[in-house]
């Protein structure tokens, strides 16, 4: 029987090289002269300082489009609030890797309710769809692509 799994992930080596390209960005712009503007990467969280929000912004900008460049999907981040300590801004930002629950139990409810002849069963951090026909799996797969979610999607390990 055809299946693929449902997973939301990236890149974590091309989110790397972006950071980096975003750090060397900031530190030869003009407007960020002086200012010890940078960019931290830690396992699964971003964090962006500089002297000014109106600086922040601009960074963020910048990581968005060697994110985007390097097929990093932007709608994995979750951008927090910018925090000032001392004459530093500081924000984090959470990269979101995997299908939380709620989302996962959203796609199955999703599937079900276009009552497509597949089944779908959420495994740990993705979801497998099986289906008796290939049609019937690329038929969920354009549902869920038209279907507006927070987070990318990916289909991975299409088999028949």
């Amino acid at each position: 029987m055809p299946t693929f799994d449902i997973i939301s992930e990236f890149d974590t080596h091309e989110v790397k090289n972006a950071i980096d390209q975003a750090n060397k960005e900031v530190t030869t712009r003009f407007d960020f002269k002086g200012s010890n503007s940078s960019f931290e990467l830690t396992d699964d969280k971003l964090v962006m300082i500089s002297e000014s929000t109106f600086q922040l912004q601009q960074m963020f900008s910048v990581v968005c489009t060697k994110l985007s460049r390097r097929g990093v999907d932007v709608a994995c981040m979750d951008v927090g609030d910018a925090k000032g300590s001392g004459k530093m801004m500081r924000q984090e930002i959470t990269l979101k890797q995997g299908l939380d629950s709620t989302v996962a139990k959203k796609i199955v409810k999703l599937i079900k309710d276009k009552k497509l002849k597949v089944q779908a069963a959420i495994q740990g951090d993705k979801v497998r769809v099986t289906g008796k026909k290939r049609d019937d799996l690329q038929e969920v797969i354009q549902m869920l692509r038209d279907e507006k979610l927070e987070i990318p999607l990916q289909y991975d390990n299409f088999r028949d």
